[in-house]
């Protein structure tokens, strides 16, 4: 328990517990409605709201109907094959790709997340996962001042992020390049902690600040058959 600032005993949120937390994110990834949601699955919205924010046991029906309401697989709502790689899905048919203008790229990576920096280093190429944002059309992440991100100051560099369906064998990918720089001004750092921090997943110190400011930003999209989403097809 805690208190607030006059005494009050006030409880803690309680723990969504994972299947909580994956039906929100799968709900909100789609954009749809915790209404909506529950009339498809045949579930009443409290306890539909209840689910998400509270660990519940659930039964293999009500598993079954989220699963189909939210366009997934019970595996997935439940975490499996979070330890294999992405990707493996069947190839679907009914897909076509697409490239992305770069209004419809920046829109998919600006809430950030987890990207991948491409770099070259005495040993070749190298990849490295970093959490993200992205402001002012630049791209910033933290990293160790010893490490090798903080190394390729000054050089060329790729930035990479995707998104994948697998249920559905669809997703899509952004591609930038430009010129990677460590942020030096103090106001400026002061300013990011503030209002852009991207937090590090990884323990450790990691108080160097790098941002990239691309020269190109490309994207592709595999999508189901239809009307074209915002892009340029091919």
């Amino acid at each position: 328990m805690r208190t607030t600032n006059r005494g009050r005993p006030h409880a803690r949120p309680a723990d969504p517990g994972d299947l909580g937390r994956r039906v929100a994110d799968r709900r909100a990834r789609l954009g749809l409605a915790r209404e909506l949601v529950a009339e498809r699955s045949g579930l009443d919205p409290g306890f539909l709201e209840y689910l998400e924010t509270h660990p519940v046991p659930v039964g293999v029906d009500t598993l079954t109907r989220l699963a189909d309401a939210l366009d997934t697989t019970v595996s997935d709502l439940l975490g499996g094959g979070r330890s294999a790689p992405s990707g493996r899905a069947r190839a679907n048919a009914r897909v076509r790709l697409e490239k992305l203008d770069s209004a419809a790229c920046w829109a998919r990576i600006s809430p950030g997340g987890v990207g991948r920096v491409v770099l070259t280093t005495a040993h070749g190429p190298t990849a490295l996962p970093v959490n993200y944002r992205v402001l002012d059309a630049t791209v910033l992440y933290r990293t160790g001042a010893d490490g090798t991100l903080a190394g390729a100051a000054g050089t060329d560099v790729a930035f990479e992020v995707d998104q994948l369906d697998e249920t559905f064998a669809t997703g899509w990918s952004v591609l930038l390049k430009g010129t990677v720089s460590v942020v030096a001004e103090e106001e400026v750092v002061q300013w990011l902690r503030r209002h852009a921090d991207p937090h590090p997943w990884p323990d450790g110190t990691r108080d160097v600040w790098m941002r990239i400011r691309p020269a190109m930003i490309t994207g592709r999209i595999i999508r189901p058959e239809g009307p074209p989403l915002i892009g340029t097809p091919e």
